[in-house]
């Protein structure tokens, strides 16, 4: 080891000897009587911070309490404004099914029909020298004038 550590050591253990001899000479109660108040000074402390922590959580709770009905409602409510739109979820795919299935109907009616009127058509020779297949008329009906027909 060099001068400088072995120097640092030995002035460390002459330091806290000397802080030692002080503090023996020094101090106004003996170490019972210090180590007696230094417990009852933590025991205070730790009942101190229990009792910050009780009512701490007090407050915590009812703050909690004041705000749950709040919170209650509003979950009741959003699970109302839910069941209300799948309600309506399901009236509007019953709704779309329905109309789809109208739809087909009158695509198939239509087919069906155009496919009669080119089936007589073939049969028919054709007017003007116009060929069969340029003498079938396809119109649009709406659903109302489809029923009628």
């Amino acid at each position: 080891m060099n001068k400088k550590t072995v120097g640092f050591i030995l002035g460390s253990i002459f330091g806290a000897a000397t802080g030692v001899a002080a503090g023996m000479m020094l101090a106004p109660r003996s170490g019972a009587e210090s180590r007696a108040m230094a417990a009852d000074a933590m025991n205070d402390a730790w009942d101190s911070a229990v009792d910050t922590y009780e009512r701490g959580s007090g407050v915590v709770s009812d703050k909690i309490d004041d705000v749950r009905p709040t919170v209650d409602a509003k979950t009741d409510e959003l699970r109302a404004k839910v069941d209300l739109a799948r309600e309506r979820m399901d009236q509007l795919r019953d709704s779309l099914s329905d109309a789809v299935s109208d739809a087909s109907e009158q695509v198939q009616d239509a087919v069906t029909s155009v496919t009669d009127r080119v089936a007589a058509m073939t049969d028919v020779p054709a007017e003007n020298g116009a060929k069969a297949a340029e003498a079938v008329h396809v119109e649009v009906v709406d659903e109302d004038d489809a029923y009628e027909a």
